[in-house]
C-alpha cells in the first residue's frame, strides 16, 4: 500500500505566502531571525564619528562646539533625533575626538562610526570565488538575476557540515578518487568500498560515464579545500550506488538492488536522476520500503518539458510521501527550458542550468558550460540541502525534514501552478524555519481563513492589531507534521484595518 496521506497533506499545505493588504485586512508573516557574528569593536572609520546633541541644545552652541574642535558636520540623520556625522580633523584621533565631545556636557553621546559586516561564510574553492557556481550565490554574474540562488552563503553561516549524513547517489557511479570528492566518500566498514555496482555485481562503483560524478560534486564537493568546486554540503558522506552503465542505461532490477543496498547500509537520503513513463510495481515497492526506514528519496522530475500531472513520469509520480520531486530553474529564476513540471507531482525547483561540477575523466577533472543543465542538477541541490537540514535536526522524522525544505522556498512567478510550492529552494529558510502567514480560500461564507506555515510541531502565536503598534494574542497553536495550521476570523465590521501576524511565543 502506498503512503499517500501525508503526501497529499504536504501538497495542500505548501501554499504561496505573500504580504496581503486591503482596506480591511493586513496579514503579516513573522520571521525568526538568526544571529550574526559581531566584528571587532575597534573596527571603525578613521575620518568621522557620530555625535548625538542634547535635546533642546541651541544650534549656535552646537556650532561653537564643532568650531572649537575644528570639526565639520558632514550629515545630519533626521530620523535619528538629529544624530550628526562629524569629521575628524587632521592630527586628531577618533578616540581623542570622541572623548572631547563626551566631556563637553553638550552631547548625549559621541562614538566611533563602527564598521559592520554581513556574516557570510565563503569557501576558498576557485569556482565559487569566481562566480561560476551561481546557484549557490547569484550576484548578477553572467547576466543572472541577483539572489536567483539558494541563499547558500547566508545558510553556511549556520551550518556547512553534514558529515554524519549518508547520501546515496543512484547513478553511473562516482569517481571516488577525485580531488574534490575523495574526502567526502562514504566508506563501507566491512570491505572498505565506497558503495556498490549492481550492474557488474561488484563493490566497485567507479564512474565510467560521468553523470554520477557531476551529481556528487553538486551535493557534496569538498568545501574550503582550495580546489575546484564546493557542494551544497561542504562535508557529507557520499555513497556511490552504480546502477547505470557507461551508456547511462539501467533496469529496475539493477536500480532496486542499489536502492536496497542504500537502505541496508545507512543512507538517509537517496539522490535519483532518472525518469521513465513506466509505473513499475517492483520499483514502487522498493521505494515504499525506503519510506518505512525513514529515508528521503529525491527525484528529478525529468527533462521532457512535460506536465507530469497529465503525462506521469516515474519515480517522481509514485506518490509515496518520502519522494521529493524537483524541477529546475535558470540563473534568472525562470523555469528551465527542458524541465518537466506539475502542480501536484513536482514539489519545488532548484538551480539546474549552466552548472559546473566535478567530472569523471581524471582526479582533477571538472565540467561545466551553458549546455550543462537539467533536473538532475536541481535534484542534487535539494539532496545537499536536505543533508544539512538532517544534520541540524537529526531527531526529526523525515516528514518534518521535507516540510522544512518545502515550506522554506522562495515563491517565484515562473513556478506558480508549475509545482506544489510554487517556489525555488532556499537553503537558509530551510535551516532557520521562518513563520509565514497566508490567506487561503474559506469554506465558510462570511469568514476569512488563514494558514500559518513554519517548521513542523512548532508553537506559534497569532496576534491581531488595528494600528500595527499594539498587538493582542488571538490564538496559540502547534503546527502539524506538514508545518502548518489553519484558523478562521471574522472580517472587520468597521472601517479600521485588521492586522494579523504569526510569531514565536514570547
Amino acid at each position: 500500500m502506498l503512503a499517500t496521506g501525508i503526501r497529499a497533506l504536504q501538497r495542500a499545505a505548501a501554499q504561496l505566502w505573500l504580504l496581503v493588504c486591503s482596506t480591511l485586512l493586513l496579514v503579516i508573516g513573522g520571521v525568526e531571525a538568526h544571529g550574526a557574528a559581531a566584528t571587532s569593536p575597534e573596527e571603525y572609520r578613521t575620518d568621522q564619528i557620530l555625535v548625538q546633541p542634547l535635546r533642546g541644545l541651541k544650534p549656535r552652541a552646537l556650532a561653537r562646539l564643532h568650531a572649537q574642535y575644528n570639526s565639520k558636520v558632514l550629515a545630519t540623520l533626521g530620523s535619528s533625533e538629529g544624530l550628526q556625522v562629524v569629521s575628524v580633523p587632521t592630527g586628531e584621533t577618533v578616540r581623542g575626538l570622541v572623548r572631547k565631545y563626551q566631556t563637553s556636557g553638550l552631547v548625549r553621546f559621541a562614538e566611533p562610526d563602527y564598521v559592520r559586516h554581513t556574516t557570510l561564510t565563503a569557501p576558498d574553492d576557485p569556482k565559487y570565488l569566481d562566480g561560476t557556481l551561481w546557484g549557490l550565490n547569484n550576484y548578477g554574474q553572467g547576466g543572472g538575476t541577483i539572489h536567483a540562488d539558494i541563499n547558500a552563503p547566508e545558510a553556511w553561516d549556520i551550518l556547512t557540515s553534514a558529515s554524519n549524513i549518508v547520501v546515496a547517489v543512484l547513478d553511473t557511479g562516482i569517481r571516488y578518487t577525485h580531488e574534490d570528492l575523495a574526502a567526502n566518500m562514504w566508506v563501507n566498514p566491512v570491505d572498505g568500498s565506497h558503495g556498490t555496482n549492481s550492474i557488474a555485481g561488484t563493490s566497485d562503483p567507479n564512474d565510467d560515464e560521468g553523470h554520477g560524478t557531476l551529481m556528487a560534486g553538486v551535493i557534496g564537493g569538498v568545501g574550503n579545500n582550495g580546489k575546484g568546486v564546493v557542494g551544497v554540503a561542504w562535508t557529507v558522506q557520499l555513497m556511490a550506488c552504480k546502477c547505470f552503465n557507461s551508456s547511462g542505461t539501467s533496469t529496475d532490477s539493477a536500480i532496486i538492488a542499489a536502492l536496497d543496498y542504500a537502505r541496508l547500509n545507512g543512507a538517509r537520503i537517496v539522490n535519483a536522476s532518472f525518469d521513465s513513463p513506466n509505473f513499475g510495481i517492483a520499483l514502487s515497492n522498493a521505494l515504499y520500503r525506503t519510506s518505512q526506514e525513514g529515508i528521503i528519496f529525491v527525484s528529478s522530475s525529468g527533462n521532457e518539458l512535460l506536465d507530469i500531472d497529465v503525462t506521469p513520469r516515474y519515480p517522481a509520480c509514485f506518490g509515496i510521501d518520502n519522494i521529493v520531486s524537483v524541477a529546475y530553474t535558470t540563473r534568472n529564476d525562470t523555469l528551465g527550458q527542458y524541465s518537466n513540471y506539475g502542480a501536484t507531482n513536482v514539489d519545488l525547483a532548484a538551480p539546474g542550468a549552466g552548472i559546473y561540477s566535478t567530472f569523471f575523466a581524471s582526479d582533477s577533472s571538472y565540467l561545466g558550460g551553458a549546455s550543462l543543465e537539467g533536473t538532475s542538477f536541481a535534484a542534487a541541490y535539494v539532496s545537499g540541502a536536505l543533508a544539512l537540514v538532517l544534520a541540524k535536526y537529526p531527531a526529526e522524522p523525515y516528514q518534518h525534514t521535507i516540510a522544512r525544505v518545502l515550506n522554506g522556498v522562495d515563491p517565484l512567478p515562473a513556478l506558480q501552478g508549475n509545482c506544489v510550492t510554487g517556489g525555488r529552494l532556499n537553503l537558509l529558510k530551510a535551516l532557520v524555519s521562518p513563520i509565514r502567514l497566508a490567506t487561503i480560500p474559506s469554506p465558510v461564507p462570511g469568514l476569512m481563513q488563514f494558514r500559518v506555515i513554519s517548521a513542523p510541531a512548532r508553537t506559534c502565536v497569532v496576534q491581531t492589531s488595528t494600528n500595527l503598534v499594539t498587538w493582542s494574542p488571538f490564538l496559540t497553536n502547534i503546527t502539524s507534521i506538514t508545518g502548518t495550521f489553519d484558523f478562521m476570523a471574522r472580517p472587520p465590521t468597521n472601517s479600521l484595518v485588521n492586522c494579523y501576524r504569526a510569531v514565536s511565543p514570547p
